[in-house]
């Protein structure tokens, strides 16, 4: 299987049975397999994925490297930039079916549109004027505490006032 990086490419004519993924998702699932990639200057590329990125930035461990009409070079560690991948070709043995499933969570629309009045005020901090609720919290607390310790002068006043008529 042969994968190919191109920008014209609709999202609709993508995977089987109008299955979509991103390509650097599906990349990422082929950690530790061993693949062959063409470079857009011709060059051959032939190691194991370490890691892809959301760049598709690909890291390739026990590497052998083949410029165009030059002899192979071995390496132990190269990273190739995502934008300079033409195609990628697969390990026979690799099951489409499984891989090309997308189990990545979905992140949600966001509530209002870009560019909107209420989008830019959201990402403001909601543009209130201040004494929101940690101000009510904190105004709930002070009034508590002041309760409690005129409650507390009070008891103790009644008590002093209960030890006097005793003491009469």
């Amino acid at each position: 299987a042969v994968l190919t990086q191109s920008p014209r490419q609709k999202a609709e004519d993508l995977g089987p049975a109008g299955i979509t993924m991103k390509l650097n998702r599906f990349l990422g699932k082929m950690v530790n397999e061993t693949v062959t990639m063409e470079l857009k200057n011709g060059t051959q590329v032939s190691g194991t994925i370490t890691a892809v990125d959301s760049s598709m930035n690909t890291h390739l461990k026990q590497v052998k490297v083949t410029v165009r009409h030059k002899n192979p070079v071995s390496m132990a560690y190269l990273s190739i930039r995502g934008a300079n991948i033409r195609y990628v070709i697969l390990p026979d043995h690799a099951d489409l079916n499984i891989l090309l499933i997308d189990d990545a969570p979905k992140q949600n629309p966001p509530k209002y549109p870009a560019g909107s009045k209420k989008a830019k005020k959201a990402a403001a901090g909601g543009g209130g004027g201040g004494g929101g609720a940690g101000s009510v919290i904190a105004i709930a607390i002070v009034i508590a505490t002041e309760t409690a310790t005129a409650t507390a002068a009070d008891e103790e006043a009644e008590g002093l006032a209960t030890a006097e008529a005793m003491s009469q």
